[in-house]
């Protein structure tokens, strides 16, 4: 059984599309790599075939994927960049007969401007860092883009005047700048019926670029609980990666971001035990799926650079 998953900004992705192809070694499924890229120079042809693709802002970026989906034979499309996500989901909607587990494009349109997400956290309950607006904040405030990802872009400020010579601060989410807090993702799997399959929060130890470089694996029945209660809530399905803040003077869990798609450091919770990549293959195929939560705790991922050669 051969199994074509096309990786949507998947550019660097190249430990995961390795996974990817031991679980079908495991599963008895056959699993061939394709790239939609905006060039072919990109790591992920060490894995696979690179298409070259539109923008995920052009129009006809969901016609194009779709006549790749025809070309290729592809039965999964799987998001890399929050770009992608919104794109996937139209796929999801368009593309019927190819598995995309992301959840609707009723809330992926509005969890990529950190304002409207803001708004739809606290809307559901979620505690979140207290959110100001230009006039009403308090110092110290961490600024960042409404759109955009990758730490890009963000700034922290202490002084109000400083604040205020910000250009374009309406483009801006003002919010509390906690000192010291420690930084929490969770890697999460839910099935197409809602089931939550698989939680496992990792502590981000260092990042790079907005990229986690050293995570651990964390058992935090806090985390998990919280995780539990955004996907319930907000009907999540599919890939997720939640993010939390820690703020420890006041013991506060704080929900801080939501991806709907992998993250970078969803290695580091497969080789913990999570199955997310055997979950992915098996539900595109019409498996039963098993919960897991026997995942190992304190597994630690240290990233190093490779490089890719490409010769004319």
């Amino acid at each position: 059984m051969k199994t074509t998953i096309l990786m949507l900004g998947g550019s660097r992705r190249v430990s995961l599309a390795d996974l990817f192809k031991e679980s079908g070694r495991r599963l008895g499924i056959d699993v061939e790599i394709v790239a939609y890229e905006l060039t072919r120079h990109v790591p992920i042809a060490l894995a696979g075939e690179v298409v070259e693709g539109l923008k995920w802002s052009d129009p006809k970026v969901v016609d194009d994927i779709a006549e790749v989906v025809k070309r290729h034979d592809v039965n999964i499309i799987l998001p890399f960049v929050n770009g992608a996500v919104e794109v996937a989901s139209q796929c999801k909607e368009r593309i019927p007969e190819v598995f995309v587990p992301v959840s609707d494009f009723s809330i992926t349109s509005r969890i990529f401007d950190k304002v409207e997400a803001a708004k739809v956290f606290k809307d559901n309950g979620f505690p979140i860092p207290r959110t100001y607006s230009i006039i009403n904040n308090e110092m110290p405030a961490i600024v960042k883009p409404r759109k955009g990802g990758s730490s890009r872009g963000i700034r922290i400020f202490y002084d109000v005047e400083d604040l205020m010579h910000l250009e374009n601060l309406d483009s801006y989410i003002i919010q509390e700048y906690i000192e010291n807090a420690k930084e929490y993702t969770v890697d999460c799997y839910i099935d197409h019926n809602g089931e939550i399959l698989v939680t496992v929060p990792r502590e981000r130890i260092e990042v790079m670029g907005g990229e986690v470089n050293r995570t651990r694996t964390c058992r935090i029945d806090r985390i998990i609980e919280m995780s539990r209660e955004v996907i319930t809530k907000l009907k999540l399905t599919g890939c997720v990666t939640l993010q939390f803040l820690y703020d420890a003077k006041t013991d506060r869990y704080l929900l801080m971001e939501l991806n709907p798609r992998l993250g970078g450091g969803v290695i580091c919770s497969i080789y913990a035990g999570a199955p997310i990549t055997d979950y992915i293959l098996s539900e595109a195929s019409g498996k039963e799926l098993t919960p897991c939560d026997d995942w190992k705790s304190r597994v630690l991922m240290a990233r190093y650079m490779k490089e890719a050669i490409f010769y004319e």
